[in-house]
């Protein structure tokens, strides 16, 4: 391809990358052999299989943390995850990172998340706990390897070992001998800047905090310095959104700022020398401070919110039941995961089922098979 005009991956590659980011030459495959494409790096193949993918659709379904009876202003599961891609290879390609990389690893993140979001994991873990318990983190590579069908020569999407190997990495976040690569790093970051700054938005919006409030919090402090004397300028709605936004850059301008310095002065001359270090790409500093208060502050005010509890509990009870009654009764499910009891167990196929749901088919199965 490249005697047509078309550089190929490895070129373009060696004149973009950093001696310290992941190269596709470097790749360690996939699990199921296939032939190398033309004229797209593996990478962008993992991409376009997670973008096409059955789980990465239902993430439209899916709650991030407000429920659509509450408007439809504030993110879905989905539209968070183009949010932290989109600052994620900003960041990468900052940093001269291998953002297919970032990209695949981005909108792959949160693809294993249940119905009604962080309350509908608690819920089946509870419902799991005998069987493994259940991470929606560790059910994304379970997507990933055998749920989704791609080809009908083997299961799973056949992603690349190195996106399968950065969400691995978010399964036991605490854990201290995982070593990500820079790419998953960034990805980590982008996520946590990407739901401090909109969830914040989508709770002003829906009226869940005031801006007095919020006005308190060290990190809306730091950003109103920032704005500046644009304050007088902007009426309202357009300084709430001035505020986001600027929540969001001065997290990115820190990262980057502290980030390109440290990565140049390492001289890391491969991947592996990435692994062998405990230094992680993160906001540092005051801002990091103000970061950890903020989220204090969203934990109190927002996730523990009367009516995010109330739908919290109704939504535990309810996937408590269905999982139960598709216990007792696994004919109703669908044909491959009656199939799949034989492979995993009875209980972990039902979570495995429940867990794929979009929030309205969730609905919908618990109206048909508990009732009201």
């Amino acid at each position: 391809m490249a005697s047509q005009g078309l550089q190929t991956t490895q070129q373009r590659e060696q004149a973009l990358l950093a001696p310290y980011a992941m190269f596709s030459s470097q790749s360690r495959g996939r699990q199921y052999s296939e032939a190398d494409h033309p004229y797209r790096s593996p990478f962008q193949r993992d991409r376009d299989r997670i973008v096409h993918s059955a789980a990465y659709r239902r993430l439209s379904g899916k709650m991030q943390v407000f429920t659509g009876d509450m408007g439809d202003y504030h993110r879905t599961r989905l539209t968070h995850t183009q949010e932290v891609a989109s600052i994620a290879r900003t960041i990468g390609r900052a940093l001269r990172l291998n953002e297919d990389l970032v990209e695949a690893l981005a909108l792959f993140h949160d693809i294993g998340h249940p119905p009604y979001g962080h309350a509908g994991e608690d819920a089946l873990a509870e419902c799991l706990e005998q069987d493994g318990g259940f991470s929606h983190n560790q059910y994304a590579l379970t997507i990933a390897k055998e749920l989704e069908t791609r080809h009908q020569s083997f299961p799973g999407l056949n992603l690349t070992q190195e996106v399968l190997e950065g969400q691995a990495t978010r399964v036991d976040k605490e854990a201290g001998d995982h070593h990500p690569l820079l790419e998953a790093q960034v990805v980590e970051a982008a996520d946590s800047m990407t739901y401090d700054a909109h969830d914040v938005d989508d709770a002003l919006k829906l009226g869940l905090v005031q801006l007095d409030e919020v006005h308190q919090q060290e990190m809306i402090k730091i950003c109103v310095a920032i704005i500046g004397d644009r304050r007088s300028e902007l009426g309202p709605e357009e300084y709430k959104r001035a505020l986001i936004h600027t929540m969001v850059d001065c997290q990115v301008s820190n990262v980057l700022e502290n980030a390109g310095p440290y990565l140049e002065s390492c001289h890391w001359s491969s991947t592996q020398e990435v692994r062998q270090s405990d230094y992680r790409i993160a906001t540092v500093g005051e801002l990091a401070n103000a970061k950890k208060e903020m989220e204090l502050f969203l934990y109190e005010r927002v996730y523990r919110h009367p009516e995010l509890i109330k739908t919290r509990e109704r939504a535990q009870s309810q996937i408590h039941k269905l999982f139960e009654t598709f216990v007792n009764d696994p004919s109703s499910m669908p044909p491959r995961f009656i199939q799949r009891i034989d492979q995993v167990g009875l209980r972990r196929s039902v979570g495995d089922y429940i867990a794929g749901m979009t929030d309205r088919f969730f609905e919908q199965q618990y109206l048909g098979f508990v009732g009201s």
